[in-house]
């Protein structure tokens, strides 16, 4: 199983390689010097590959799910590389929200613009990142019929990603801790513009386009708003998960430590902790949170214990699964599709669900 797991990771890395030397082509047919050519291959290889990859890996699993067969050379490569488009514009959000937090380490190295040498060239870097995500589009699917919806898409999903951004940082600054800005209506926005679009619905709209899945005239019967009403929820339910887990996962199984606490993160936890809180537990919240100190975010944790957040999260874990089982059997068990056309199928997103559910790290 690891190893179907690390071959398939293989393989669509495989595809980064190719991608990354047709980028760099770009810039030697254009005349760059070599010095501005060395310096993008270091800022690709430095901020794109490193990750999980779930993205844009789903890109390509949906695929196959969508066809309901192996894929052909062609294919896959299309297929991954739109899920390498996913994984530039990740790279694209992570370089400058590094910036923005003043973040000191990415997946085990330091943040890009702590590199020595690189500093606010970052910036440009970043957007280099996300340039490049228009000229592979282009390059490779310009004749195709559904090119401007997947440019639509790209961006469509970064615009919304920037709003959940905004929102986050201007309601939970790291200097500056004002609880009375934080509600559980307002970690939901967050939550659902800053990560869930882009992390749970672009990859499978992509997929569904590649596979020439058409919209319906009528919003009510359109695959895609069915899609969407589905990984929405879904990205949400992750996120919540995400931010039970920073609190409630042992470092050591969670393969970080939590910091949400110290960092004021607008998290679930804490706005269940002020929903819930007497004006005594009020605070200890007040006091307490988003201090750098490990004893305040002790008292934090305590209070947690004491308000029954796990308790909270369990009954919210069982509501979302059976919210969005019921939302994904919406879809037919054995769809139909018109002619020439793949149908939509529930195991895309039952794959999803599968992965989350009832996770640990």
């Amino acid at each position: 199983m690891a190893d179907a797991k690390a071959q398939k990771r293989q393989k669509f890395e495989s595809v980064f390689a190719v991608l990354r030397d047709e980028l760099l082509a770009y810039l030697k047919q254009e005349g760059m010097p070599q010095d501005a050519v060395d310096w993008f291959r270091r800022n690709l290889e430095y901020n794109v590959p490193g990750g999980k990859l779930n993205r844009g890996l789903s890109v390509v699993d949906s695929v196959e799910i969508l066809k309901g067969r192996a894929l052909s050379e062609d294919e896959y490569f299309k297929a991954a590389l739109l899920g390498w488009c996913i994984e530039l514009l990740q790279a694209f959000f992570l370089v400058s929200d590094d910036m923005m937090d003043q973040s000191v380490t990415r997946r085990g190295q330091p943040c890009w613009y702590r590199v020595e040498g690189v500093s606010y060239i970052a910036i440009n870097d970043s957007f280099m990142l996300e340039g490049a995500i228009y000229y592979l589009l282009k390059k490779h699917f310009r004749t195709e019929p559904y090119y401007v919806h997947l440019l639509e898409l790209f961006h469509d999903t970064t615009f919304q990603t920037e709003l959940g951004q905004l929102i986050d940082l201007i309601t939970a600054p790291e200097d500056h801790v004002d609880l009375s800005k934080f509600s559980l209506e307002k970690h939901q926005k967050i939550v659902i513009y800053k990560t869930a679009y882009y992390s749970f619905y672009l990859p499978v709209a992509l997929a569904m386009y590649m596979c020439g899945i058409s919209h319906h005239a009528d919003p009510k019967a359109d695959p895609y708003a069915l899609a969407q009403s589905i990984l929405i929820p879904l990205g949400e339910y992750f996120q919540v998960q995400d931010d039970f887990l920073d609190f409630a996962a042992p470092p050591e199984v969670l393969g970080k430590i939590g910091t949400d606490i110290i960092d004021n993160k607008c998290s679930w936890c804490v706005n269940v902790a002020l929903a819930l809180a007497t004006p005594e537990q009020r605070k200890v919240l007040d006091d307490n949170y988003g201090r750098k100190d490990p004893e305040a975010e002790k008292r934090v944790k305590a209070l947690y214990e004491e308000l029954g957040i796990r308790q909270k999260y369990a009954e919210y874990e069982e509501n979302a699964y059976k919210r969005i089982m019921g939302l994904i059997e919406t879809i037919p068990e054995n769809p139909t599709a018109p002619a020439g056309e793949v149908p939509l199928r529930r195991e895309v997103f039952k794959v999803f669900l599968d992965k989350i559910y009832k996770r640990q790290k």
